[in-house]
């Protein structure tokens, strides 16, 4: 039997899982982005608790953190199989690994506006 005709099994789906929550792993330990990007989502969850921002904010903060989470590993994956089978210069390597950090650099500038249209009015109301 190949994959499409295996049944559903839980104990597949556990295994399934295990391996993402290793990948995961491997981004944390192995990205020096993921790390600032981590910290800039923990700052972001504090700011939002200490501003009681509403719910549909907490909506657009939780979907950019998701985001910029995603497309840095998303690039990190990227960068992993352009190491493996490109591991000279090529120019067609270099391009791939640019667009996909501008992936993540598109999706950061998002994250940080979506930011600025939360925070800035909150932060603006009690300076005054």
């Amino acid at each position: 039997m190949n994959n499409a005709e295996e049944s559903f099994s839980i104990k597949s789906r556990i295994k399934s899982t295990t391996h993402a929550w290793r990948g995961i792993g491997l981004f944390v330990k192995g990205t020096h982005n993921s790390w600032l990007h981590l910290s800039f989502a923990i700052l972001v969850v504090v700011l939002g608790i200490v501003f009681r921002v509403s719910i549909i904010e907490w909506l657009f903060i939780v979907v950019s953190i998701g985001s910029v989470m995603s497309s840095e590993a998303f690039n990190t994956a990227i960068e992993i199989d352009i190491d493996l089978t490109s591991p000279e210069y090529h120019p067609y390597a270099r391009d791939t690994k640019d667009v996909a950090a501008g992936a993540v650099l598109l999706t950061s500038v998002m994250a940080f506006i979506i930011g600025l249209i939360i925070f800035v009015p909150k932060i603006v109301s009690i300076i005054k």
